[in-house]
């Protein structure tokens, strides 16, 4: 079932989200040489360390897309996310003519300025390290968070983390921090 911006689409647009919606996965084929990365990720964000974060995650999007055969994209981990409109902003994937793909995420959450919590921060990555796999890998001229879009985000999270590196849910992510 489409989300309900659908209608308002045009039929080119509409064809373009009918096809990110059909693509619900994305196998890496050696997901588990990714496990030790994710490991740092998560003891990096326990322990606020931005530069192991910083590397971590680039680390990790190099991997995915490594293992995926397309073009590398560039992460940036900043500190406190911004604001737009009341909502904050978790990450942000552009892409300009004549620079390199480049993803931004934040540590930290705008009103109490703590460290995200472990899975939303991961989600958070791959929510747009997907943005960028939509350009590069499935080849769409346009990124829609489709059902399918948000499962192969789910997919990858799935393959990326074991359950003895997924921590329980924290306040924070259940306040709906993501």
């Amino acid at each position: 079932m489409p989300f309900s911006y659908y209608d308002r689409l045009g039929r080119r647009e509409r064809a373009v989200y009918d096809k990110s919606d059909a693509v619900t996965a994305l196998r890496l084929p050696l997901a588990a040489s990714l496990w030790p990365i994710v490991a740092v990720l998560r003891v990096a964000l326990e322990r606020d360390d931005h530069a192991a974060v910083q590397k971590a995650c680039s680390l990790l999007a190099r991997g995915v897309t490594e293992m995926l055969r397309v073009d590398p994209v560039r992460v940036e981990v900043l500190a406190v996310r911004p604001t737009l409109s009341r909502a904050e902003l978790h990450g942000l994937y552009t892409r300009d003519d004549g620079r390199p793909p480049h993803i931004k995420v934040w540590m930290r959450t705008v009103r109490h300025k703590r460290v995200v919590a472990f899975r939303t921060f991961l989600r958070t990555l791959l929510h747009e390290i997907c943005h960028h796999l939509d350009y590069v890998h499935l080849r769409l001229p346009d990124s829609y968070h489709t059902q399918g879009f948000f499962q192969r985000e789910s997919n990858l999270f799935h393959q990326l983390v074991t359950d003895a590196q997924a921590p329980a849910t924290s306040s924070s992510t259940a306040r709906g921090d993501r």
